[in-house]
């Protein structure tokens, strides 16, 4: 029999059976002899299975087995991976410009020389959180005080850059790159030299930013309309109009080279299609979705012991300030209104008498801010409270990517100038909803909650899309049909039928 053909077991052992019933009966023994012939049979019994085994493949050839057994659960592994990325990029990847240091990164290590009056270092740290937040024991629960930071209303441009770093569709080549984020902090940058300076001065950080990025090639292959950045600031304090040195603000959204690029901001400007709005940052950061639906379910069964709520400061400088109006009301109606006169008590983002003011309250009167809108209202709605407006621009053309478009479902909209001749139309207007119409405009904006929240994770909050990274995928959606629109165009162009 040839070493290569296979035997079967049973007869294997039928032979050495045999043989071993031969020896026996022909040999006397005693215990040592008896000893050693077992274990030369034993010898025999596996020399003469090696001899009817299959040879062993050459050991190239194992080794190509051992790699393509190996390999392959990789390759299935890393096409899940890849699916799972495109499932999650379908509308591109963003590539982040390492810019100078001195426009972000030096600013946040100067955080001292950033305001005119005092140090921004606390608002600048925690990637832009803030310190963490005291004093909410008594508030919300013990095992969520770890998701609450007092986060400045302006540090949005860090939190942005932070969570780009280590965004889900972050692409490091270019060349794969559906947009690009520009990473200024353009509100940090010009926070100290609003006041007391030239228009050129204040004008200088956002030219030399623009004169770096426009040297760039991936800009010049379109003229920045596939780039973007945020605005820490409201978009007031970048359209300045003149080059008088009295005229407020800078220049930088009037800059040529800024005619194309898309920008985020926390206010937008009303008429402006390259502007859209993101939320303010709230105090609130979960890391997980359960601490989100922990604090839904305390918003959804709180008891509220107040009709409507006010939370601001008279601003004496402005004439016939519309604040005035409604400090003055509340204080009028204690039987229905909660008041938190932030001239007296301390009122920095998120504080807790603000916080258990809208906590205890079912509605939340929202005047101007230092724009249309205040981050107030957002800490309003993150409390289960109703924001009520009195102007329409506070609400109309904000937040579209974040909020319900029928403003009506879950806020109320009072003209301020009716409301300034007669005050007691509030208490008129919000007592004809009923408690379940209340209830059911608190569920909208629970539900809608991690849409206008900035997770304190920097991977967001895996199943859920907080207001990051909604904002992003937005951008990323409108660069990707801008880019298929152009080939369509071009196209069209080069098959020579006219473009309309």
């Amino acid at each position: 029999m040839l070493p290569s053909e296979n035997t079967s077991p049973r007869k294997t052992f039928k032979k050495l059976r045999n043989s071993f019933h031969l020896i026996k009966s022909q040999v006397g023994f005693h215990h040592c002899k008896w000893f050693f012939l077992i274990i030369l049979i034993q010898i025999s019994f596996i020399l003469f299975l090696a001899g009817t085994s299959t040879p062993p493949s050459p050991p190239q050839q194992q080794q190509q087995q051992q790699n393509f057994q190996i390999s392959k659960p990789q390759q299935n592994k890393h096409q899940k991976q890849s699916k799972q990325r495109e499932k999650y990029c379908e509308y591109g990847r963003v590539y982040v410009y390492d810019l100078p240091t001195k426009f972000n990164k030096d600013l946040l290590n100067n955080c001292h020389d950033l305001d005119p009056w005092s140090s921004r270092c606390n608002a600048v740290s925690n990637g832009g959180l803030g310190p963490k937040a005291t004093g909410l024991d008594s508030i919300i629960p013990k095992n969520l005080v770890s998701a609450w930071y007092w986060t400045d209303m302006y540090s949005a441009e860090v939190i942005y850059h932070e969570r780009m770093l280590n965004y889900k569709c972050r692409t490091l080549n270019p060349t794969n790159a559906t947009a690009f984020y520009i990473p200024f902090y353009s509100g940090l940058a010009i926070g100290k030299i609003l006041w007391f300076t030239t228009a050129k001065e204040r004008d200088r950080p956002s030219e030399e930013m623009l004169q770096w990025v426009k040297d760039q090639p991936y800009w010049k292959q379109n003229n920045g309309s596939d780039h973007f950045l945020m605005l820490g600031r409201l978009t007031w304090a970048f359209r300045r109009k003149t080059d008088d040195d009295s005229d407020w603000g800078t220049s930088f959204l009037r800059m040529p080279l800024m005619k194309n690029v898309l920008r985020l901001s926390i206010e937008k400007f009303p008429w402006d299609d390259l502007e859209v709005s993101v939320p303010y940052p709230t105090a609130f950061h979960p890391q997980f979705e359960y601490e989100i639906k922990q604090w839904q379910d305390l918003v959804r069964s709180r008891n509220r012991s107040s009709h409507f709520c006010f939370v601001g400061a008279v601003r004496k400088k402005i004439k016939n300030d519309f604040r005035e109006v409604l400090m003055n009301y509340c204080k009028n109606e204690t039987s229905s209104c909660k008041v938190v006169d932030c001239s007296v008590a301390h009122c920095y983002d998120g504080a807790p008498a603000i916080l258990e003011a809208f906590l205890d309250s079912d509605f939340c009167l929202q005047p101007k801010g230092d724009g249309y809108t205040r981050r107030s209202q957002f800490d309003c709605m993150l409390a289960g409270s109703i924001p009520v407006y009195f102007w329409e621009d506070s609400f109309k053309t904000q937040y579209e990517w974040h909020l319900p478009l029928q403003y009506e479902d879950y806020s109320v909209y009072m003209d301020h100038k009716e409301v300034r001749n007669d005050t007691s139309i509030v208490r008129k207007v919000l007592d004809k909803f009923s408690k379940e119409d209340v209830r059911k405009m608190r569920e909208i904006l629970i539900n809608v909650m991690p849409k206008y929240l900035y997770a304190r994770s920097n991977q967001g909050l895996g199943s859920s899309n907080d207001a990051f990274d909604i904002a992003i995928e937005e951008v990323l959606k409108r660069f990707k049909q801008q880019r298929e629109q152009q080939q369509i165009s071009e196209k069209t162009i080069k098959k020579g039928s006219p473009v309309y």
